[in-house]
């Protein structure tokens, strides 16, 4: 009663500067003084009847879910009993669409597979056995200023080029890395990378510890590094002898950078001791390192 004499009071003033409009509606005229209240029973067939409401448009919002495009019911035949044909199309009718035959894992990348070592381990041997048994693999020829050797091939076994021409190469950028190699000069040619990994071919790069160390600074761990090495020094020293196509001082240099490379062997992805007599296991244990990085979740990605 006294909320509606304030009421009264307040819409009749024409002193109150808060009230803009004097034909006000009173909110009590229409007050029940005896309110009727919902029962409990009633109250909650209330709330559920909301609660589908909500549901319905929850399921219809998803087409797969709604009334007009759930699958046609087929039934699914026994399946210790049925005919394979039948029984596929009817597993295809009851999930509501067909199979795809789209391969489940995307293909793998092609790799770059950087080989080094100390001179002596085998690496041309372990390469060369390596192109013969591996498919779908791209051996980078090296271009070099050194002069052939018995039985190599220009254009097989290296690029053989004047060192004025390896220079021009140099100042072009036409190389991914060179080093000067006991007063020779060694490099890698981009293009030839390039062309062959858009055919989806694996690189293998053959170079010295000098070179691998570039090849990781510009590479990073786009590229898989295998470091090749001897069972031990001294199965080294006797495969550098055996050779036969070092000077005594030659060979004294050869074994002093052999033991200061093996001191990156930590730096490498891989490890591949290539004994003497096993060429064919150290050749697998390549070709396995291979197969476990094309199988990774995570693919390495080059751009050269």
């Amino acid at each position: 009663m006294q909320f509606r004499r304030l009421y009264t009071t307040l819409s009749n003033s024409n002193h109150n500067p808060f009230f803009f409009y004097r034909n006000l509606t009173n909110p009590f005229a229409v007050f029940n003084p005896n309110p009727k209240f919902l029962s409990t029973p009633r109250i909650l067939k209330n709330r559920v009847q909301r609660s589908i409401h909500v549901y319905k448009r929850f399921v219809s919002s998803f087409p797969a879910m709604a009334e007009g495009r759930r699958p046609t019911h087929v039934p699914i035949p026994p399946p210790e009993t049925a005919n394979k044909a039948e029984l596929y199309r009817a597993l295809e009718a009851a999930v509501g669409s067909p199979f795809s035959s789209d391969p489940l894992a995307p293909d793998p990348h092609p790799l770059i597979i950087v080989v080094s070592g100390p001179s002596g381990v085998g690496k041309d041997a372990v390469i060369k056995r390596l192109r013969e048994v591996r498919e779908n693999i791209h051996f980078v020829v090296t271009a070099t200023t050194r002069g052939k050797r018995v039985g190599e091939v220009d254009g097989k076994d290296y690029f053989f080029m004047s060192k004025d021409k390896f220079l021009g190469m140099i100042e072009r950028h036409e190389l991914l890395e060179y080093a000067l190699v006991y007063g020779d000069y060694k490099g890698i040619p981009k293009q030839q990378i390039r062309d062959h990994m858009a055919k989806g071919l694996d690189i293998v790069l053959r170079v010295d510890i000098q070179g691998a160390a570039t090849l990781r600074r510009i590479l990073r761990n786009s590229a898989v590094f295998v470091f090749l090495v001897a069972e031990s020094e001294d199965a080294l020293v006797k495969r550098l002898i055996d050779r036969k196509t070092e000077t005594k001082e030659t060979l004294l240099v050869r074994i002093a950078t052999a033991r200061e490379e093996v001191k990156h062997m930590e730096e490498f992805d891989y490890v591949v001791v290539n004994r003497e007599g096993e060429l064919e296991n150290s050749v697998k244990l390549v070709e396995s390192i291979i197969d476990a990085e094309k199988a990774k979740v995570r693919q390495r990605t080059v751009t050269i």
